[in-house]
């Protein structure tokens, strides 16, 4: 398939089955013999129809006579992968988009559409790809962010119009490639001299220990470096939940839903591979991805088993000085990285915080007196975050914060970070 193919495959996929934009592309890749370039280009249709489908659809129906959401779910695609050619890719000319186009619908079978495809993207390159702004504020915003509507609505009832602002400017893409230096095997300098070496140049990120930002990484597990287990890929948010965890060797700490792993690693590391670190997840071929970059990165602390993070283990009950409790969420913080996310129905997780409080107050079992305990997300939703933790100080006086909630918004302090939320807990007794 030509790389608009995979791409309008991909979509189709990610609309009929609700997938994740990331779990859906890879696999196209593996089977499709396409090179560097096109991959590259591929991913960069894929990905921006996603992020931008409010504002091309808005843009379509001005042009088309039957409304986009009216449409075959393939002819659909494929205007939606044109009309982004024509508004957010420069570098292709109006006509290859348009006849590219073309081709791409009847190469999904869907030939008899082909003159209204060609006709709504005339249409709008006459226009200069421009539709009238919705008159309503919040519709405007939601157009031109491609943010549905009721997302916004909530983000600004929680932080007010300014942050709501910041947030919006936040989950346009493409997201930067952070990456966690491995200390058990070299040093930031020495990483960063070596990835040059690969043709990979690197940024130290202030105020942040460790960790580097890479610029146009490319394919990341190609690097000897990589393969090598000197680094991992990680968010500046969750790498900053691993601070305040703080780990330290020696420890017996706890990461209860931990796949993929990341801040697995990330403790292991601050504990300098010394004591011992369980990760717990409730799938187990999900957790052995974690054994797999456990492996490579060589540490030999972690131990990996599958259990439900809100079932009560009496084994595990009072064992661990410091346990992680990064519970699943809406994941409204990632929108640059899955922006489909966005999407989705607000009362399909009304369920979430009711899960998120049942994991919670598990974990606490786990915990020693004295011990510490993140609860995090990387959504910005109070709901999910500071209401979750609320409820369940007040009802355990055995446990306080230590500190202020922090909710870690893109932009803010100077980090371009993914949204975050972390609360510090610490055990003041035994819990009952």
């Amino acid at each position: 398939m030509t790389p608009r193919q995979t791409a309008a495959s991909a979509l189709l996929d990610v609309e009929r089955d609700g997938s994740y934009s990331n779990l859906v592309l890879e696999p196209y890749f593996q089977r499709e013999a396409l090179s560097p370039r096109d991959r590259a280009f591929c991913a960069a249709l894929f990905y921006g129809v996603l992020e931008r489908r409010i504002t091309l659809d808005w843009t379509l129906d001005h042009y088309s006579r039957t409304p986009v959401a009216r449409l075959e779910p393939e002819v659909r695609a494929a205007l939606r992968l044109g009309a982004y050619q024509l508004m957010f890719s420069p570098g292709i000319p109006p006509s290859a988009a348009v006849d590219q186009t073309v081709d791409l619908v009847k190469a999904l079978k869907k030939g008899r559409a082909a003159g209204l495809v060609n006709g709504v993207l005339r249409a709008m390159v006459r226009g200069g790809f421009a539709a009238p702004a919705p008159k309503d504020k919040l519709t405007a915003l939601s157009v031109e962010y491609s943010v549905p509507s009721p997302l916004i609505q909530r983000w600004r009832k929680a932080y007010g119009h300014d942050a709501a602002l910041e947030i919006l400017e936040g989950t346009r893409g493409p997201a930067p490639t952070f990456i966690r230096v491995n200390t058990l095997r070299t040093t930031l300098p020495a990483l960063q001299s070596r990835l040059s070496r690969e043709g990979v140049e690197s940024l130290p990120v202030e105020g942040v220990e460790n960790a580097l930002r890479l610029v146009e990484p490319g394919n990341i597990a190609a690097l000897p470096s990589f393969r090598e287990g000197l680094f991992h890929v990680q968010d500046i948010s969750s790498q900053l939940c691993v601070a305040a965890l703080d780990p330290r060797p020696g420890m017996a700490v706890l990461d209860l839903c931990a796949a993929p792993g990341g801040k697995t690693f990330t403790a292991a590391q601050r504990m300098e591979d010394r004591g011992l670190l369980l990760a717990r997840d409730l799938y187990p071929h999900r957790l052995a991805l974690v054994a797999e970059g456990a492996a490579r990165l060589g540490l030999s602390v972690l131990e990996t088993a599958p259990g439900d993070a809100a079932a009560p283990d009496p084994a595990l009950e009072g064992r661990f000085h410091r346990v992680l409790c990064d519970v699943p969420c809406s994941g409204f913080g990632t929108l640059r990285r899955k922006p489909e996310i966005r999407y989705k129905p607000l009362d399909a997780l009304d369920g979430l915080p009711r899960v998120q409080y049942n994991i919670l107050e598990n974990a606490a079992r786990f915990l020693r007196p004295g011990g510490r305990l993140v609860y995090s997300t990387c959504t910005l939703d109070p709901r999910e975050n500071d209401q979750v933790v609320e409820r369940f100080l007040a009802g355990h006086p055995g446990f306080a914060a230590a500190g202020p909630f922090r909710t870690y918004i893109h932009g803010r302090e100077g980090l371009d970070c993914d949204g975050f939320f972390v609360a510090i807990l610490t055990c003041k007794e035994a819990t009952p």
